[in-house]
């Protein structure tokens, strides 16, 4: 990594000073949560972290900048990717780090972390310092670490029962995308940094800083998190049958998908005949007919399993989680 790896947060001796902000509806057991968080860093020697909770008009942001304003050294996202999104767009440009403790389903940066929904490899993760300093994607005022969508993906999330995921995870985004097979293709014209237009008749476009789906599934596997890239993918299926296709080559990992190309650039315009629906790391945000994308350089520390420069970022994740059981253990047994 370049010399911006020197304004890693170090913490002394002492531990780091964290916050962690905290969706309280994401959460089943509050007060239990609270205690396993400040037992395990205890554990670990870092003093008791600050605790902030998100609102419907505050979703993260504002709890997030002031734990930065406070001088924490780590902020811990407790939620789903709306909090995580939001803890992003209050970190992007600073020294604070942060880390992920998902809760519910489907969190796409957790996903992209092998952390799932394991609250002791979040910790884990956390406490062994290991760090990457990641791009982020600019959508607006709002940020995403994974991907930006347009159209079909939007559409599934759109579709996707709360309490069925909440049931059984992330397969209820497979019933959601199943409704909307079928639909017609939106008319685009794609923009990359200086580039000619390209124009296509298309179900979605993707913009991705990292490649991995709901489910741990990799679709874009040249998506590096940390390249100064923005990795695009224009899924073009008109039939069942190509939405096949291109889902068995993509669990396949195979090197060609069809139906689907791939482009890269550091400025990206979608302009669609009509408003569609749009999306940013798995979190719906306003529809509109233009997603304009830009990428922000090594913008962000991020908590990882494994700190080289590894594309996957979930490597040694299964380690940190049986390393975190072990922590919280000793916690409860202090």
């Amino acid at each position: 990594m370049d010399a911006g790896q020197d304004r890693r947060p170090s913490g002394g001796d002492g531990g780091l000073r964290s916050a962690v902000v905290v969706n309280p509806v994401k959460v089943d057991d509050l007060d239990e949560l609270r205690r396993t968080v400040n037992d395990a860093l205890s554990a670990a020697g870092w003093p008791a972290p600050q605790w902030f909770e998100t609102t419907v008009d505050d979703p993260g942001r504002g709890q997030t900048e002031q734990a930065v304003k406070d001088g924490v050294d780590l902020v811990f996202a407790c939620g789903g990717d709306g909090t995580v999104m939001s803890c992003v767009s209050g970190l992007v440009g600073t020294d604070v780090a942060l880390a992920v403790l998902p809760q519910g389903t489907g969190n796409l940066l957790a996903a992209n972390l092998g952390l799932s929904t394991d609250l002791a490899a979040g910790l884990q993760v956390a406490v062994e310092r290991g760090r990457r300093l990641l791009d982020v994607g600019a959508v607006e005022d709002k940020y995403f670490t994974v991907m930006a969508g347009m159209g079909f993906d939007a559409q599934m999330l759109e579709a996707t029962n709360e309490t069925t995921k909440a049931r059984i995870g992330w397969p209820a985004y497979v019933v959601g995308a199943a409704r909307h097979l079928r639909d017609r293709p939106m008319r685009v014209q794609i923009r990359i940094d200086d580039r000619p237009r390209l124009r296509r008749r298309a179900r979605s476009v993707l913009i991705a800083n990292v490649g991995r789906l709901q489910g741990g599934v990799r679709l874009l596997t040249e998506a590096e998190p940390d390249d100064g890239w923005l990795d695009v993918a224009v899924l073009t299926p008109r039939s069942l049958r190509h939405w096949l296709a291109l889902g068995w080559a993509v669990i396949r990992r195979s090197g060609q998908v069809p139906r689907m190309e791939v482009y890269r650039g550091r400025r990206v315009v979608v302009t669609s005949n009509r408003a569609q629906p749009r999306e940013l790391d798995g979190d719906l945000i306003t529809p509109g007919r233009q997603l304009h994308a830009e990428v922000r350089p090594q913008a962000l520390w991020l908590c990882v399993p494994q700190p080289e420069d590894a594309p996957d970022l979930a490597v040694d994740a299964q380690g940190a989680g049986e390393r975190g059981e072990q922590l919280i253990e000793e916690a409860r047994r202090e």
